[in-house]
């Protein structure tokens, strides 16, 4: 069977019907995805539908807690010495890849080497770094130039790319070149022979699999136990069709329901809506600094004049303002670095006309996806601006997978480039400086967009030297006064998007989308 057969075959399955009967165990969980999974390298890329799938594939070191804090996860503990330019992780033992093969320090090293090379802040890691080696199988040293007190925090981060552990034989494989073979060290093993590209992808309980020995599960740190046998991840673009099969227990879970059918959905007796990241979503316009216009800094201020950050909001989650919040800055509402520095800019009165005379007439390529609606909303909104402050526009909706590999293409609009997108990015990953990778900027080796700014690059370090909270903060305001003038990217507004579980569905866990602890009643 090709795959357009088998595709049409899974998405013939009948969502319409409820589902049979059968015992907890032998019934998969099946789970519909925000996107189709077009990427498996969660190194490769920084989408959350690939650092979803690879949360249930392979392993951390350390994870994160509810409260954002690090917890050893596959390491037993960590020993500091020489003035804390020594650290030495020690891996717990009975660690086992899905093949039946030992995890050893030597596999951890490779991995951390794969996942910094791609990563903002695990570049900041090596750069600190005289020496990452394995001490024997169980042992994984670091050797500093000068103390770094974000060490932990950088391999426990769940932010895209995770610090995900692999076998050295899969970690030594270029980080620019996509790795297929999905042998990990985490509780599931993904079923690649059951795959079909737009459709369906199938997870299977990994019985090798050693969870941490007491604790409690929270975030992605504590025991990762296992109590669903199988999960499919069923692709469903039509959002009609996934509301009827969550209604009629055709599928148990939808990631990310479309605003429009949140009402329906809160109606429905069998379904709970939840809320799964406390920290909200902050939504964004980023755009490429590489290529003309934006690649005058001018230009990118012109288009904060034009930003209403109420605007996205209500397309993106609706008229409830309990759902959104705009007047949001760099950092997000609530969190240590949050602050007011600059905030006119975004706050103050409106001036489409300053934003016409800077765009009329000059052509702007916009990328957006069609079949991903709440990135949508906000490319349809940020369309609208554009036409109204009369640019040439080129915007020809794609889907999704399209625009993350068009994305990554450097070469000038009229090469397959392009010049601005919209997305949007958990509030845990761009708490501080640290972890934002929208603030880096220095060029080549930046987040998509690649800016260039060394005043930005200097007041990070000057942040990650800072010492304690209050210090962190005077940094942080002159961050985003600087964030300002410079635009690596233009903050839209923070929403928060419920996931939709029946019910008979319980230990979700907060944060990313994750599969362990949960169970059936």
């Amino acid at each position: 069977m090709d795959h357009l057969m088998q595709r049409r075959a899974v998405l013939s399955f009948p969502v319409l019907a409820a589902p049979a009967l059968a015992q907890p165990a032998a019934r998969p969980l099946r789970f519909v995805p925000a996107s189709d999974l077009s990427v498996l390298d969660p190194v490769i890329t920084t989408t959350y539908i690939t650092r979803n799938h690879a949360f249930m594939v392979f392993d951390q070191l350390f994870g994160l807690d509810e409260s954002y804090r690090p917890q050893p996860q596959m390491a037993e503990g960590v020993q500091t010495t020489d003035d804390g330019r020594r650290i030495t992780i020690r891996l717990r033992e009975g660690l086992v890849f899905h093949d039946g093969a030992p995890v050893l320090a030597r596999d951890a090293v490779a991995s951390i080497r794969r996942w910094a090379a791609r990563d903002q802040l695990g570049q900041t890691v090596l750069a600190l770094t005289d020496e990452l080696a394995a001490d024997g199988d169980r042992d994984i040293v670091f050797r500093l130039r000068r103390p770094f007190p974000f060490l932990v925090d950088a391999l426990a981060k769940s932010s895209p790319p995770v610090c995900f552990i692999m076998p050295e034989r899969i970690a030594r494989t270029d980080p620019a070149t996509a790795i297929t073979e999905m042998t990990g060290s985490g509780p599931f093993r993904y079923i690649a022979s059951e795959r079909v590209p737009g459709a369906l992808n199938v997870y299977q309980r990994f019985a090798g699999y050693v969870p941490r020995a007491g604790g409690t599960p929270s975030g992605t740190a504590g025991p990762k136990r296992v109590h669903i046998e199988r999960v499919e991840w069923r692709t469903i673009p039509d959002a009609a069709t996934a509301a009827a099969a969550i209604q009629t227990g055709a599928v148990d879970a939808w990631e990310y329901p479309p605003t429009d059918l949140l009402p329906l959905l809160r109606r429905a007796r069998d379904v709970v809506l939840e809320n799964p990241d406390p920290a909200g979503f902050i939504a964004m316009l980023r755009v490429n600094h590489m290529h003309p216009p934006f690649d005058d800094p001018a230009m990118r201020r012109a288009l904060l004049h034009a930003i209403a950050q109420e605007d996205f909001m209500r397309a993106v989650a609706g008229t409830d303002p309990s759902m959104w919040r705009s007047g949001v800055g760099f950092f997000p509402p609530g969190s240590p670095m949050e602050n007011q520095a600059g905030m006119a800019a975004l706050t103050g009165p409106r001036d489409i006309a300053a934003t016409r005379r800077a765009l009329s007439g000059v052509p702007v390529s916009l990328i957006g996806p069609a079949d991903y609606p709440q990135v949508q909303a906000l490319v349809e909104v940020g369309a609208d601006l554009l036409r109204r402050a009369g640019a040439t526009l080129d915007y020809r909706p794609t889907d999704w997978a399209t625009v993350v590999q068009r994305r990554a293409n450097r070469n000038a609009p009229a090469q397959g480039g392009w010049n601005m997108l919209f997305t949007f990015f958990s509030g845990l990953d761009l708490m501080n400086p640290a972890v934002n990778p929208l603030l880096r900027a220095h060029g080549a080796n930046a987040f998509f967009g690649w800016p260039n700014s060394p005043p930005l690059e200097a007041l990070r370090e000057e942040w990650l030297a800072a010492d304690g909270v209050p210090a962190q903060r005077a940094v942080a305001a002159r961050i985003q006064e600087q964030a300002f003038q410079d635009v690596p990217y233009i903050p839209l507004g923070q929403f928060f998007q419920p996931t939709a579980w029946r019910r008979g569905i319980e230990g979700v866990l907060k944060g990313p989308t994750l599969f362990w602890n949960i169970r059936r009643t």
